[in-house]
């Protein structure tokens, strides 16, 4: 069965009265280099465990699955199982997982699945759901060794942005503190089917062993971030003091003892900054 024919997509899914949820943000790959590029470069091979989120109709599934030594999919939506089932059945190492992954114990899914194994992340992701999902996997300190996943191109590019460069933001900077980040590929929207409305890229966050700055307070630092980044159209100091709730006047002594420009704007400021800012504020 050829997952990327078109006529075969909707055969299958009529099949099984299968219709495409917006709200899901449910599109399928219908490209046919995409996804074995995906499960190459997100580092699918032996010895390694993969966890996908979102295998749709188990396209990038089966790409992982000839790679891999075992392949853990989490599906939200219950209407794809019988179909996964059907597209997936020639491999015995997968197992598809229904379940919400931000609710899911992870952890112990990762020790039970993939014991003894490397593990990796490899995903199309839902677009409306890309942040927090991948928020929650850095954030939650996984035994994972990096995440490749498709993103909307845009939020490829505020993911990637190192702090100091102009499209960094609040998550970007949460990115680089977990992860290095870097683009893979592009993908256009005439991958899918439905086609979206925008293009794609693949990217892949390489997770750090230890965080490039020691903050003395992780949380802080981050609250920290969040406030600078809060209005972007104005200066770090004012989006600082009124996210923070403090007199400009003392952010701006901050500043000057750090030796950071008083106009600075939050895209402008490091990872060290911040973490030096939080400390000092305690």
């Amino acid at each position: 069965m050829v997952l990327t024919d078109i006529s075969v997509i909707k055969s299958l899914l009529a099949r099984h009265g299968f219709t495409f949820s917006k709200a899901m943000g449910q599109n399928f790959l219908i490209n046919p280099s995409v996804c074995p590029r995906m499960a190459e470069e997100g580092g699918a091979e032996k010895g390694t465990g993969v966890l996908e989120i979102g295998p749709g109709i188990g396209v990038l599934t089966a790409q992982l699955a000839r790679r891999a030594e075992k392949v853990a999919a989490v599906e939200l939506d219950g209407r794809l199982l019988p179909i996964l089932a059907e597209t997936l059945s020639e491999f015995q190492n997968v197992e598809i997982i229904h379940g919400d992954v931000l609710k899911l114990d992870l952890a112990g899914l990762i020790e039970s699945r993939f014991s003894g194994l490397r593990c990796v992340v490899c995903a199309n992701l839902p677009y409306y759901i890309t942040t927090p999902i991948l928020m929650a996997l850095l954030e939650r300190r996984l035994p994972i060794e990096s995440i490749t996943v498709m993103v909307q191109r845009e939020a490829a590019g505020r993911l990637c942005a190192r702090p100091g460069e102009r499209e960094c933001g609040a998550v970007s900077a949460a990115v680089w503190y977990y992860s290095v980040p870097q683009k893979l590929f592009p993908v256009s929207r005439g991958s899918f089917l439905p086609a979206p409305e925008v293009d794609s890229s693949v990217i892949r966050l390489d997770v750090r062993k230890e965080p490039p700055v020691r903050p003395a307070d992780e949380a802080r630092m981050f609250q920290v971030v969040k406030a600078a980044f809060s209005q972007r159209r104005k200066t770090a100091a004012n989006a600082l003091s009124a996210g923070l709730g403090l007199p400009k006047a003392e952010i701006l002594s901050l500043f000057s003892a750090m030796g950071i420009a008083q106009d600075v704007r939050a895209e402008r400021m490091t990872l060290q900054n911040f973490s030096d800012l939080s400390d000092l504020l305690g």
